[in-house]
């Protein structure tokens, strides 16, 4: 399992997330597993922040603009 899809769903790294951390701490992982397993987490851990990120900006966005009347198009495609 890679992250290769820079547009991951947060929803679908952080499946994939849990279900590494989860094999992780089972114990049962070879070590020379366990680093592309910590490798392969983090490059997700990243795609998940960024997620988070996007969608509190984009709260900032409306809670500025609460009245409505000046929503300006929102950016998702930065390149994570």
């Amino acid at each position: 399992m890679e992250v290769k899809d820079p547009k991951l769903p947060f929803e679908a790294a952080l499946t994939k997330l849990e279900s590494i951390v989860e094999s992780m701490e089972s114990g049962d992982v070879p070590l020379a597993d366990l680093l592309a397993k910590f490798e392969e987490g983090s490059k997700l851990l990243k795609v998940c922040e960024a997620r988070l990120k996007d969608a509190e900006l984009k709260i900032e966005q409306i809670k500025k603009a609460k009245d409505g009347a000046s929503f300006t198009k929102f950016d998702t495609e930065h390149g994570v």
